[in-house]
């Protein structure tokens, strides 16, 4: 009897692993930014509705992110070896069940929030299928533009479950960080380089190299300078905040091995959760 236990809450926790597995490497790139930027840039944020939050966000991004692994495994094999389907925990037919059973999942859930959140919803599943079955990720600015939409989505989509009406402020929070995702995105692009190459995938980093990469030696630091005179961020703490995108900036030209990438991108992700937070920032000290 213990056994059997045992065995069984051993397959359910391999089962929520290999969930887990499809959306890690968005973790610190969607979820963790998103959930922290609602909660800065809503006018009246309800805590006890983080769980609601999270679980709406990783709901939608597991759903996308499962129809886009499908979709070339082999890209992965080289790229991402961990996750599920490459690493063979779950069959492509398994996978596709998942995915399509998230469909009205996401749909019902969202609707228990309201109509903004459905609306949400329904406009993620949209641009999903645009991405993965129409050519969406082909090219870097399509890829750029369609994610960057899908974004603005998400972040619109969780004001709507924690209960809060969007402001001047969170408005401007949400455009700001969807503009500066899609103007940086393919910071996550050049840890990917060698297999897109090998398996044809256009992005801006395997079109545009030099232009990629100064991109993001020139772009991270002037909007780190320039989102730190939006949000009226102190002296010292602005003056580390464009320190330290400096430095994440011009790792991108200056180091160039796959482990250099995978570290650099590492730091993108801290910076652009920090990014998030800097309308908190403004609301904690100027908010009347």
């Amino acid at each position: 009897m213990l056994s059997q236990a045992l065995e069984s809450g051993r397959r359910i926790g391999g089962h929520i692993m290999t969930l887990f597995l499809f959306t890690k490497s968005d973790m610190f790139t969607v979820l963790v930014p998103i959930t922290l930027s609602t909660f800065a840039a809503a006018s009246h944020p309800n805590i006890n509705r983080i769980p609601h939050i999270i679980m709406w966000i990783w709901l939608h991004l597991l759903k996308h992110d499962i129809y886009n692994q499908m979709l070339d495994p082999e890209e992965d094999k080289k790229n991402k070896p961990y996750r599920p389907l490459p690493a063979g925990r779950i069959t492509a037919q398994n996978a596709a069940d998942v995915r399509w059973l998230l469909v009205p999942v996401c749909l019902i859930f969202s609707a228990m929030y309201g109509i903004k959140a459905l609306a949400c919803s329904a406009c993620i599943e949209a641009l999903s299928i645009w991405y993965n079955e129409f050519g969406g990720d082909k090219t870097g600015l399509s890829k750029n533009l369609l994610t960057a939409i899908a974004y603005t989505n998400f972040e619109l989509g969780a004001m709507a479950v924690i209960g809060s009406s969007i402001d001047n402020i969170g408005a401007c929070a949400v455009a700001f960080s969807s503009v500066v995702f899609a103007t940086t995105l393919h910071a996550q692009d050049f840890k990917d380089e060698e297999g897109d190459r090998l398996t044809g995938r256009r992005t801006l980093v395997t079109l545009f190299p030099t232009f990629a990469r100064m991109s993001m030696m020139i772009g991270i630091p002037l909007w780190s300078l320039y989102l730190s005179r939006l949000w009226k961020i102190d002296l010292v703490c602005s003056l580390a905040f464009v320190a330290y995108g400096t430095i994440v900036g011009a790792r991108f030209m200056v180091y160039r091995t796959a482990s250099a990438h995978k570290q650099s991108c590492k730091l993108y992700s801290i910076w652009f959760t920090l990014v998030h937070l800097l309308p908190g920032y403004w609301r904690f000290f100027y908010s009347t």
